[in-house]
């Protein structure tokens, strides 16, 4: 085998090797959709991806290696939405707004895997980094209206409560009325 050839064959192997390892992150994301992170197990997203179990363990040795990965992935499509939100500059309220309300439509699967993954967070240190992302992401979009730590957690706190509203059904996913909350937030933190 030439010097080319055997590059060629190696970079085949990493790239079918990274999109067999993104296969089981999405498998375990649709069992924890599905089930709840109570039913993700090396075999169940085996089952799901359609691959053997002995495959789930050589990418994720155990299982929070797995949930890390899975909430990872959400963690960083979050990251980038508000990130995406923030540089756009405008009105931040009403894009982050636009975020939380699509768990009622295209983001649902997502939001429920997050919200899922970060309960189990609070039983499983190995999650807790992932599952602040989001929190961190919109204390930043916050200091874009205020220094004031008050101010910060207030908007975070809604945020994260209005997510769980839609997705329980119990506020309607209406872009204006989910802005007007989040205003509101910011201005009662403020003495």
């Amino acid at each position: 085998m030439a010097m080319g050839d055997q590059a060629t064959a190696v970079d085949g192997r990493k790239l079918k090797g990274q999109r067999r390892r993104a296969e089981i992150i999405d498998a375990t994301l649709r069992v924890v959709c599905r089930d709840g992170a109570a039913g993700v197990t090396h075999r169940t997203v085996a089952r799901e991806a359609g691959v053997p179990a002995s495959l789930t363990t050589y990418y994720f040795a155990t299982l929070d290696d797995l949930l890390v990965a899975a909430l990872s992935t959400v963690a960083e499509d979050y990251t980038r939405r508000i990130r995406d939100i923030i540089d756009a500059g405008g009105d931040t309220l009403r894009g982050l707004a636009e975020l939380i309300a699509e768990s009622a439509g295209p983001g649902r699967e997502r939001a429920l895997a997050e919200r899922e993954l970060s309960t189990l967070a609070a039983r499983r240190p190995a999650l807790r980094p992932v599952a602040r992302r989001w929190r961190e992401n919109v204390a930043e979009l916050a200091r874009d209206y205020t220094s004031e730590a008050d101010a910060v957690e207030a908007l975070v706190a809604a945020s994260d409560g209005l997510c769980a509203a839609v997705l329980l059904g119990g506020i309607r996913p209406d872009v204006d009325h989910i802005r007007a909350v989040l205003a509101r937030a910011l201005a009662k933190a403020r003495p």
